[in-house]
């Protein structure tokens, strides 16, 4: 197991954790689009004027992104009411009410691509994706695998590209791929492969006609200097892409992240940011004498709900990029990375403001 990995000068580097998204079966897949076909039939209008649109989504002037209807929290949020647990129903329903991202698998990408942006598409609302999969990731930690090797990354790529089309995603890029190459984790031999498969990722992505990427940057905690992460994001495509995402699966404030972001920004052309804020709503966990203060920390809340309305003009959105309530990994008494976990969710839920 990798750890926090010690960072120049010995600081901490904070790492991400989760991370895996299976690949969904085809009667699931099925079972999505039928749902959401039947959510697009109908809309109303909330008591501001604002329309609401299909039910079970945001109003999307708040934030455009899909609700997915059978996601692991509405689930957990179903059985829990058949079992007569209204308190804990109504807690995860601060998660299963959220759109949050949908992380691809490996299996059928392209399967899970055409599935999610097709289902999005038919509640008339915007799909939001993370695609993580690089070769040699998370450095053999808790989330450790990947294509195999380029070539299978580009295949599996191609898949995603396919199944996206011409409907309207925005596209998380491979957490943790560049700060980890800054704070020396994956081997220098890999690097080279990683940059070029990045540049072709965020190439072949832009090319789609309602696609928007951001390329993961850490968080405060992480990359500490921003100025590190410059070269990094530069050699990655930054140019052609829409921005980079800050916070995936931390748990740093909101306020430092913007802060770190707009220096960030100004070095690399005045590109726009996101941010996660599905478990920052409590900060970090103090840091104390643990080495993995990052992974399934106690007493963490959810954060900010997703939005495009951040009242910043470089913050496209706050975002719940990480699915709230899944693993970070076996410690703490958490299950495997990405793994749904009721008592976590639950803690996460109860202690948001």
């Amino acid at each position: 197991m990798y750890g926090v990995v010690p960072g120049p000068g010995g600081t901490p580097s904070g790492r991400c954790g989760d991370r895996g998204r299976r690949g969904l079966s085809v009667p699931v897949v099925a079972a999505l689009l039928l749902t959401a076909g039947a959510l697009a039939g109908c809309s109303s209008s909330g008591g501001s004027g604002e329309s609401t649109g299909p039910p079970g989504q945001r109003p999307r002037a708040t934030v455009p992104y899909w609700v997915n209807p059978d996601g692991k929290a509405a689930q957990q949020a179903a059985a829990y009411r058949k079992d007569g647990k209204q308190d804990d129903a109504k807690l995860i329903d601060r998660i299963a009410t959220q759109p949050v991202a949908e992380w691809i698998g490996v299996d059928d990408p392209q399967g899970e691509a055409r599935g999610f942006t097709e289902a999005a598409a038919k509640a008339k609302r915007d799909a939001l994706l993370v695609l993580y999969n690089i070769p040699h990731r998370d450095c053999g930690s808790y989330s450790k695998g990947g294509a195999a090797d380029g070539n299978a990354y580009r295949a599996w790529l191609d898949g995603v590209i396919k199944g996206i089309g011409d409907r309207a995603t925005t596209v998380i890029l491979e957490p943790d791929a560049l700060p980890h190459i800054e704070d020396q984790c994956t081997p220098e031999q890999f690097h080279e492969e990683r940059y070029a498969l990045l540049t072709e990722a965020v190439g072949k992505l832009k090319a789609l006609p309602h696609t928007k990427v951001y390329l993961d940057a850490g968080n405060p905690h992480w990359i500490k200097d921003p100025g590190r992460m410059v070269e990094p994001l530069k050699r990655a495509g930054i140019d052609r892409a829409d921005g980079f995402a800050l916070n995936i699966s931390n748990y740093q404030t909101t306020a430092e992240n913007v802060k770190y972001g707009r220096k960030l920004s100004a070095m690399v052309g005045g590109k726009h940011f996101v941010i996660d804020t599905s478990r920052n709503g409590n900060g970090p966990a103090p840091g104390g004498d643990d080495p993995e203060n990052w992974c399934n920390p106690r007493g963490r809340a959810l954060g900010e709900p997703p939005t495009v309305k951040t009242g910043d003009g470089l913050v496209d959105a706050y975002l719940w990029i990480k699915r709230p309530g899944e693993s970070d990994g076996t410690c703490k008494g958490g299950p495997q990375a990405g793994k749904w976990w009721p008592s976590y969710a639950l803690g996460l839920a109860r202690n948001a403001k």
